[in-house]
């Protein structure tokens, strides 16, 4: 009769064979499939994470970066964005580093960087975007009204860009208005009386800004002489006792947590038996009556008498 052929258990001649790591190549691949999956979903912070793995791997990967800084962008993250931008604008980030120091409110820096881009890449609607933005924030609506004129015309009308640049469009146009005409028409529906006030008086003398800072000085000398009022705090309804009105019923005895014989009430208004009769022990009184006689005047006596 055959037997069945035993197995041989692992003992200590059998040599531990240990994982084989996996290539850098696989890993920058199955992280790059992660990355896009994260974008594509909107998980930017774990997309940034994903990206700090990929760098840590190789650090000169040039789609890497350019994907850190699209969702340090993304993020509102404009100081990292900057710095991992660095000082070099003579690449393809200049325009990145405008829209950062744009968003970052460093409007001068910002204008010098994009001058330079309007040279390299005259033209491009992403540039005259930010050219029509930077224009308006800084005040010059006629610049801003020409370039977002420029941008309407060659936009898409079923895009979402029209839409916003029409938007845009309406806001410079509103300022502008208001800048050559607009205020004109609102001191017309001003009172005669308030017109005319305006006209005859004087021009400030000091900036604005430090008029406003001599006000509030004024204003707080004034808080603080006037006499402090002091408030009243309410009682709270939940921690009074029951049967008690606050303002109404007397407050408690603050010695009721001693014993009677130390209060400052103890025997007041009480006398003591035998108060003011009699003398103490030991005390002869000078004018006390003599002691009366052995015999008793008036009255019977049952005491039996003696024999003569």
């Amino acid at each position: 009769m055959a037997t069945a052929p035993t197995r041989k258990k692992p003992g200590l001649g059998t040599k531990f064979q240990p994982k084989q790591p996996i290539p850098v190549e696989e890993r920058l691949r199955r992280l790059f499939t992660t990355l896009c999956a994260q974008i594509d979903g909107g998980h930017f912070l774990n997309a940034i994470k994903t990206c700090h793995k990929i760098l840590r791997l190789d650090h000169t990967d040039a789609d890497a970066l350019q994907t850190k800084l699209f969702l340090f962008l993304q993020t509102e993250q404009y100081e990292a964005a900057l710095s991992l931008i660095g000082d070099n604008t003579s690449d393809h980030r200049a325009f990145e580093k405008a829209y950062a120091l744009y968003r970052f409110h460093k409007e001068e820096e910002a204008s010098s960087v994009l001058q330079e881009l309007k040279q390299t890449r005259k033209g491009q609607r992403g540039v005259l975007h930010l050219d029509a933005q930077l224009n308006y924030r800084q005040g010059l609506y006629q610049t801003s009204l020409e370039l977002y004129s420029e941008l309407l015309e060659t936009a898409d009308p079923q895009s979402e860009e029209y839409s916003d640049v029409l938007t845009n469009l309406t806001a410079s146009q509103k300022h502008l208005d208001f800048i050559n005409t607009g205020f004109l028409h609102a001191l017309d529906e001003l009172p005669t009386s308030v017109v005319s006030s305006i006209e005859t008086l004087p021009p400030p003398t000091s900036h604005p800004t430090q008029l406003a800072l001599e006000s509030h000085s004024t204003q707080s000398k004034q808080s603080e002489e006037e006499p402090a009022v002091s408030k009243v705090k309410k009682v709270r309804t939940k921690r009074v006792p029951k049967g008690v009105v606050p303002g109404v019923t007397p407050p408690p005895d603050p010695e009721r947590w001693l014993k009677k014989s130390e209060r400052s009430s103890y025997n007041q208004g009480k006398k003591r038996k035998g108060a003011g009769g009699g003398a103490t022990q030991g005390v002869v009184a000078d004018n006390a009556p003599p002691p009366p006689s052995a015999g008793r005047t008036g009255g019977t006596s049952k005491g039996k008498k003696k024999k003569s």
